[in-house]
């Protein structure tokens, strides 16, 4: 009896759809080469980048560049008012004086014994203190001339002739523009191919027409545990200056993985959010929920339900079920043997 329900009801279905097993075409599940793109949103940074302070308190009394000059590393950028330091210097360098005039008394009346040990180490102690007086007068002096720590460019200026200066004063900033640092993150997914020396390629919305070339120098050591992404600097050649610190660009990267199974895309059967096929197995349509990666024109990657080697239905999936009956393109066309022709399974014939 369950034998007979189930061929009338496969008997019904092959009448409504033609009074036979309809007509299917397949195509094989294969293994192949695939290429992912990634496209990274990347900020431009400068290679070196501060922030021009002085180091002492005083009062500017010239400004030796322009806003935008390229300038040298050690060139004078600003001079501060130097007069008090250099009284300071003065008379730390007196008083040093005088300190090593009477360690020279008192180390030659120490070897004829008319003073003690005890009180030539006291002077001695007080020359120390003089000399390092005068070394810090010194460098307090070389801090009233602002020189640029490295070669690059300077931005606005933020001070005037006469005003005073703190050491957290920002006179103007400093970028060194000729290389820039490029920052960007990839997915977990891309850290095979994220290696030191690795080239890219970038583009600007600031120039749609050029393409800007780099050298991946460093990748991050941990992945974030909160975007599972991996952060990567790249530096990149910028002898024009066509790119500005801050500046937004994208990165493209490829990633080409081998031995991936591949399915023709147009066997894909879309249902409430998920993805299924038909595989004829033995002259009959078996529906498979597959899960999917990527895609390229004309095939997608099957990460799970299907394996090498499998046809699946690419023409006529609109005429057939999950389990009934099939005849693929190019099989033989008699009738079925063994029984009915509503409840024969056809034979497969030469997989395509």
């Amino acid at each position: 009896m369950l034998l007979a329900g189930c061929g009338g009801e496969e008997a019904n279905n092959m009448a409504r759809f033609g009074g036979g097993p309809p007509l299917v075409v397949t195509e094989s599940v294969l293994l192949g080469d695939i290429t992912d793109n990634y496209t990274a949103l990347a900020t431009a940074r400068a290679n070196e980048a501060i922030d021009v302070t002085p180091r002492v308190s005083s009062v500017v009394s010239a400004i030796r560049f322009e806003e935008g000059q390229s300038v040298n590393e050690g060139e004078v950028l600003v001079e501060l008012d130097s007069r008090e330091i250099r009284a300071d210097l003065d008379l730390a360098e007196a008083n040093l004086r005088e300190r090593r005039s009477r360690y020279g008394r008192l180390e030659t009346l120490a070897a004829s014994q008319v003073v003690s040990e005890v009180e030539l180490e006291e002077i001695q102690a007080q020359l120390q203190v003089a000399e390092a007086q005068v070394n810090s007068a010194r460098a307090r002096l070389e801090d009233t001339i602002i020189r640029a720590p490295f070669s690059g460019e300077v931005g606005l200026r933020r001070i005037s002739i006469g005003g005073l200066v703190q050491p957290n004063t920002v006179i103007t900033t400093l970028d060194d523009t000729a290389v820039m640092k490029i920052e960007f993150s990839v997915p977990e997914e891309y850290l095979s191919v994220m290696r030191e020396d690795l080239a890219i390629e970038a583009t600007a919305a600031a120039w749609p027409d050029r393409a800007f070339t780099g050298t991946v120098t460093s990748v991050d050591s941990r992945v974030d545990p909160m975007t599972r992404s991996l952060a990567v600097v790249a530096l990149m050649p910028n002898e024009d200056g066509a790119l500005k610190p801050g500046m937004f660009l994208q990165v493209d990267i490829s990633r080409r993985r081998e031995n991936v199974v591949l399915a023709p895309e147009a066997a894909l059967v879309p249902r409430q959010g998920r993805q299924f096929v038909y595989v004829v197995d033995e002259g009959r349509a078996e529906e498979r929920q597959v899960s999917l990666g990527s895609r390229r024109p004309g095939q997608v990657e099957i990460l799970g339900g299907l394996q090498p080697g499998e046809q699946i239905v690419t023409q006529g999936v609109q005429r057939i079920r999950d389990g009934l009956p099939v005849r693929m393109a190019g099989a033989p066309t008699g009738p079925p043997t063994g029984g009915s022709a509503a409840g024969a399974r056809t034979p497969a014939g030469p997989r395509q």
